[in-house]
């Protein structure tokens, strides 16, 4: 039988201790951060969008290559492969792997490089770090 416990509080930590104790030899237990979630990634879509219309110092890249320049610049492993038209395109990385801190700390980075290069957000000001 497999169980996910979210370890909100007190009470879960404790029925997660529990199931330990019930569990069958050779049991394997797993405890791994919660992943990004679902605002993050539409927060970080809208925002490689952003950056993406506003073309910093003339860069023209399709959100899917800024992504994977902000996931290098925050130390994520990003390859880069050539495509059948000869251009370049990112290969083997996926922000949905990223732990709920490691999507903030990207999303970070993006609002870092935005205010320096003058990217206009798309989102209310009152909204734009609700999410992150």
């Amino acid at each position: 039988m497999a169980q996910t416990v979210i370890l909100h509080g007190k009470s879960q930590r404790e029925f997660a201790k529990r199931l330990i104790d019930l569990a069958p030899a050779d049991a394997v237990v797993r405890v791994t951060e919660a992943k990004r979630t679902l605002d993050q990634n539409s927060k970080l879509w809208a925002m490689l969008s952003d950056v993406s219309r506003a073309k910093p110092n003339g860069r023209c890249q399709t959100p899917e290559v800024w992504k994977a320049l902000f996931m290098h610049a925050c130390g994520h492993s990003v390859q880069f492969e050539m495509g059948l038209n000869g251009q370049p395109f990112p290969v083997g990385f996926s922000s949905s792997k990223l732990t709920k801190r490691q999507m903030a700390d990207l999303i970070e980075t993006i609002y870092q490089y935005g205010a320096e290069n003058g990217v206009v957000w798309t989102e209310p000001d009152s909204e734009a770090r609700a999410a992150a």
